[in-house]
């Protein structure tokens, strides 16, 4: 059994919110019979009409999808362009949560989950995003410091971020690190580092929340795991 606003809601005809909103106000019915209090729930059985349409079950699916460089984080593009959709499978629905650049690999999240998909790119919630970071020159100590207290970008001041694993390579031409940042703007990781001087040459999402890319190579996904959707809520509305 599942309230109806949820079904409401993975059926894709309006948020859950709005779904409250018809069932208060009579839209919705179950079994021939109008529903207009909140907690009702319904079976897999039932049938559930909104404004006299039947609504489709839909079964959500989250995936753990390593991204490889030279794919598009979108379900569609004009130009034939590969994107992320190319690497799931055909009968699997499901759209990417947030973006990863072109040039950018690593783990993205894929699922048909439109609340969860809110919840973990909204800016309030604040999850862990952890990148691999390959930039030209030597990254010093003061500029770390200065990014991990935060700078200003010109549209935006960049929130605390944390940088981790600095080395270099044997010729110091090239540094590299890991950095944590909480937010995910447009190219952000990309112009923290360019603030400085240092051009990103390789970039890669290692971590999302409490997911890595543990076991899986270039192109390949995986399901994900009943407890690791309820820590990612529990991470989104909580912070920890």
């Amino acid at each position: 059994m599942e309230r109806l606003q949820k079904i409401i809601q993975k059926a894709g005809i309006a948020s859950r919110r709005k779904a409250e909103e018809m069932i208060s106000a009579g839209r919705v019915t179950v079994n021939g019979v109008k529903v207009t209090e909140l907690g009702s729930k319904a079976g897999p059985k039932d049938d559930i009409l909104v404004d006299g349409k039947k609504v489709k079950r839909v079964d959500l699916a989250y995936f753990l999808l390593y991204k490889p460089e030279g794919y598009l984080s979108t379900t569609h593009d004009n130009f034939n362009r590969l994107t992320v959709m190319d690497l799931m499978p055909q009968e699997v629905s499901v759209f990417p949560v947030g973006r990863l650049d072109y040039n950018t690999s690593g783990l993205i999240i894929m699922t048909n989950d439109g609340e969860i998909s809110h919840a973990l790119t909204h800016p309030k919630f604040k999850l862990e995003k952890e990148y691999y970071v390959k930039v030209t020159g030597l990254l010093r100590k003061e500029e770390t410091r200065d990014i991990c207290n935060g700078i200003d970008l010109g549209d935006f001041f960049t929130q605390k971020a944390k940088i981790t694993k600095v080395s270099y390579d044997d010729k110091k031409e090239h540094s590299f690190c890991n950095i944590t940042i909480t937010e995910g703007k447009y190219h952000q990781v990309k112009r923290m580092f360019e603030k400085f001087d240092h051009k990103v040459v390789k970039l890669k999402r290692v971590r999302y929340g409490v997911l890595d890319l543990k076991g899986l190579n270039k192109g390949e996904y995986r399901k994900l795991k009943i407890h690791e959707i309820k820590k990612l809520w529990n991470l989104s509305e909580n912070g920890n």
